[in-house]
């Protein structure tokens, strides 16, 4: 896997209270990172800010403590607040753009792109890296547009050198056709999250990318 001089990151966990089930969350969160995850983002939908930020506060400690860099899933406030790694956002959250002149402290922003048109907008100008999701169909996420398929990430891949990390529906048996197309990190939910050892499944995970 290439990795890209200013993302550096290859295996990237995608991790919400939900997505653990039976599991608790920041148990996932800590033997993914023993295994091998290399950044983290915190997802929470549907809950007030109070909650996201003490759910936040907590797994911070974590990846804190691991010196891994933690990602907030659409909530600038929350963010900015517990000093997270950095923010990610779609179409329909707060713009980059806006991010940028509210959180000058931000150290790394994240787009997802559901069109091809969005390599051309100055929100994609001043992100760090682009989430193309989903590669492949999946549960985790359903409100998305675009199935991009390992074609959709050569084709991005043509587009543009910002980082690329792919995610939907990502898994060991076909992590290394996503990566030879182009993308530069994996992230990854169930892959980890439904594993019944969170550990193995990320170091199995990132023994593949190496």
């Amino acid at each position: 896997m290439p990795k890209h001089p200013l993302f550096p990151y290859q295996l990237y966990l995608v991790v919400s209270e939900a997505s653990c089930k039976n599991k608790n969350y920041l148990e996932v969160a800590e033997q993914a990172i023993l295994g091998g995850v290399d950044i983290i983002q915190l997802r929470e939908k549907d809950i007030s800010t109070k909650a996201y930020f003490e759910k936040a506060y907590r797994i911070k400690e974590i990846t804190d403590n691991y010196n891994i860099p933690l990602i907030i899933n659409d909530n600038l406030e929350v963010a900015s607040k517990i000093n997270a790694f950095g923010i990610h956002v779609g179409n329909n959250d707060i713009s980059p753009t806006e991010i940028r002149r509210q959180w000058k402290e931000c150290q790394c922003l994240g787009y997802s792109i559901e069109y091809i048109e969005q390599l051309q907008n100055k929100e994609t100008e001043v992100s760090d890296y682009l989430g193309i999701s989903p590669i492949f169909n999946t549960t985790t996420k359903t409100d998305t547009v675009t199935e991009w398929g390992v074609n959709g990430i050569k084709k991005i891949r043509d587009l543009t050198r910002k980082p690329l990390v792919a995610i939907g529906n990502i898994k060991i048996d076909n992590s290394e056709i996503v990566t030879k197309a182009g993308a530069n990190c994996i992230a990854v939910v169930s892959s980890i999250c439904s594993s019944e050892n969170p550990q193995k499944a990320a170091y199995e995970l990132k023994k593949k990318l190496k």
